[in-house]
């Protein structure tokens, strides 16, 4: 008997993703968690395990495809799935079944005492949560257990499982709007086409949310870093030796939980369905990280518990995995606050969009030596040479107006302008 491998839930708010590899073919003999597929979600790669022990009979998808939740993917002759397994063939209702009937089979599916059709990060969650997945009525295409159920279920018990009155991300269609025809550009000289896809597609998605969703408003202003940056070159080679790089960005993840803290409406999301502001007690700070295939923005957490020390450790770690493709759907998200340093490309300022469903994001430039006005003891000045870095914040004003940017931004200046008081004792 054929059964079908779909593509499953990989993840809150992820809907479809872009085939990288496929590494079975027709015939092949595989094992249950043999890798059989490769697939980019969300700028994340994700190895996809076999639910099956089996011989493949057909594989309906090929390296570039782009694949939607509940799309078959590669189907097995003879597969056994063996107890415990991630996934198993669907439960159809037979075609004259009534509606009434067909959820009673799915809700009799996920009653029995045999393997539940889950994913991989859906059973972790409901490990973590104590949820006993055959106690949930799945929401899924074919009987497929998802992400919300669990929380919906350890939240409010059986009683009230379902969908969640508001979606994670908005979809698709709701926010691309159609664009225009174009004109038939070859009529005026050679063209190439290439394909929008992974991350430069995930980017413009995100992108268009943001810009159509958010009012953005942007403050500016420069922070004196020459005290920093003798700060830096002191600590640095300490600080490599354990692994890590002091970076600038190491140090506005500092300054800005601590400003967080401050001003707690920064570290927040606007839930416009509720009319509610959320504001989260937790610090993770998301950083863009420019890659050989665009954008992307892993998260650390739990900044403001973490020294200097600890964050030029992560932080480099972070990066590094996430140019190499390493890094996991899990560190990118979940962030309430990101940073985007140009400086390192030669950037000076620029305005940054907000990373949805955040309220703002920090913006930094090139450090550059600039004559500066000093103020002396003696109340006379000086002109002398410093280091000038530029900064910029971007708010939505829907939720914070250009009066608490002042402020907030002020608070991470002088934070970065007089690192001695702030950070010394955290290296």
């Amino acid at each position: 008997m054929a059964r079908a491998f779909k593509l499953p839930d990989l993840g809150e708010g992820v809907h479809e993703g872009e085939v990288l590899a496929v590494h079975v073919s027709v015939g092949q003999e595989v094992k249950e968690d043999d890798i059989i597929l490769e697939v980019e979600t969300d700028k994340a790669a994700v190895e996809i395990p076999s639910p099956f022990t089996g011989t493949v009979a057909e594989v309906l998808v090929k390296a570039g495809d782009t694949v939607k939740v509940g799309d078959v993917m590669i189907t097995f002759s003879n597969g056994e799935a063996a107890d415990g397994v991630e996934t198993e063939k669907p439960v159809e209702a037979p075609a004259e079944a009534t509606l009434a009937e067909a959820e009673v089979t799915v809700a009799e599916t996920a009653k029995r005492k045999g393997p539940v059709p889950a994913s991989p990060a859906t059973r972790r969650l409901a490990r973590e949560l104590g949820v006993d997945l055959h106690r949930l009525t799945p929401t899924g295409p074919s009987g497929l257990v998802t992400a919300d159920d669990v929380r919906a279920f350890a939240e409010t018990g059986p009683e009230t499982v379902g969908p969640p009155a508001v979606p994670d991300a908005i979809p698709e269609a709701e926010v691309i709007i159609p664009s225009p025809t174009l004109p038939d550009f070859s009529r005026w000289g050679p063209v190439k086409r290439v394909p929008f896809r992974s991350i430069r597609r995930a980017t413009a998605k995100q992108m268009v949310i943001a810009w159509t969703q958010i009012p953005h408003v942007t403050s500016q202003d420069e922070v004196d870093i020459t005290k920093l940056e003798a700060f830096r070159q002191k600590h640095k080679v300490d600080i490599e030796a354990e692994g890590g790089r002091l970076t600038m960005t190491v140090f506005a993840l500092k300054a800005v939980a601590t400003a967080l803290k401050t001003y707690p409406q920064f570290n927040a999301a606007l839930d416009v369905a509720a009319g509610e502001i959320v504001l989260k007690n937790y610090f993770h700070i998301g950083v863009a990280v420019n890659t050989d295939n665009g954008l992307i923005v892993p998260v650390v957490r739990d900044v403001d518990r973490k020294s200097i020390k600890e964050l030029a450790i992560e932080l480099h770690d972070l990066v590094q995995r996430t140019r190499s493709r390493k890094v996991s759907l899990e560190e990118l998200q979940g962030g309430t606050f990101t940073i985007t340093n140009a400086g390192a490309m030669g950037g000076g300022y620029f305005a940054p969009i907000i990373n949805f469903p955040e309220v703002a994001i920090l913006g930094m430039g090139q450090g550059r030596l600039q004559p500066a006005v000093i103020d002396k003891d003696n109340g006379e000045h000086e002109i002398a040479a410093r280091l000038i870095m530029p900064i910029v914040l971007c708010i939505d004003h829907r939720v914070l107006d250009g009066a608490d940017a002042i402020k907030f931004l002020k608070m991470v200046i002088e934070a970065l302008e007089d690192p001695d008081e702030l950070l010394i004792s955290m290296i």
